[in-house]
């Protein structure tokens, strides 16, 4: 690490130094750059949030989806084109007044890659995984979510055979949106 600035390289630290190590990598031909730029492509347009947004405008919008959703996750999902690695066995599970879902993977990082994208930091976190079976009200509230004591939390464990995928109550006053502004609002871009 160097303690000076380069001033001649608009591009943040971290920019700069994965395309200098993708450089280095592709010049030594370990790494295709076509194969690179098909990841980023995965990463950046076939899963992630976006996909999941989809999924909840669609179960708030549809009742049959949601229905669908509810018996067979994995196929309603698979049928809005989201599938594959790490998305291979969901389960939806709905946010109602009286229950609030929470997932974690107390074993390791299980995460549904075709809706979610790639797990955040936290959620890998070792202290994230024992408190939220451990006191699951109060890693909420430190996500902002303050629940009535009178609703339940569960507290799904997400495994390598299944992946959980919260469905959140829709909120009030958006009954005139369409699913696709429902998945803005859902993604925070509304």
């Amino acid at each position: 690490m160097h303690d000076h600035p380069h001033h001649d390289n608009e591009l943040d630290e971290m920019t700069a130094r994965v395309r200098a190590l993708e450089t280095i990598l592709v010049e030594k031909g370990l790494v295709d750059p076509a194969a690179v730029d098909a990841i980023i492509d995965t990463y950046e347009n076939k899963v992630g949030p976006r996909n999941g947004a989809a999924v909840v405008a669609r179960a708030w919008s549809d009742p049959d989806f949601a229905a669908w959703l509810e018996e067979d996750a994995t196929a309603a999902i698979a049928s809005m084109g989201y599938f594959g690695r790490q998305g291979e066995h969901m389960v939806a599970v709905f946010n109602t007044a009286e229950r609030h879902n929470l997932v974690v993977c107390t074993l390791c990082s299980c995460y549904p890659w075709p809706v979610l994208g790639l797990p955040p930091t936290w959620y890998k976190a070792p202290a994230y995984r024992s408190r939220a079976v451990r006191e699951p009200r109060a890693v909420l509230a430190e996500f902002g979510v303050q629940l009535p004591e009178t609703t339940e939390i569960r507290v799904w464990d997400s495994t390598a055979e299944i992946r959980y995928l919260v469905i959140p109550e829709r909120p009030p006053g958006t009954e005139g949106l369409d699913a696709e502004a429902l998945a803005r609002l859902v993604r925070g871009t509304a």
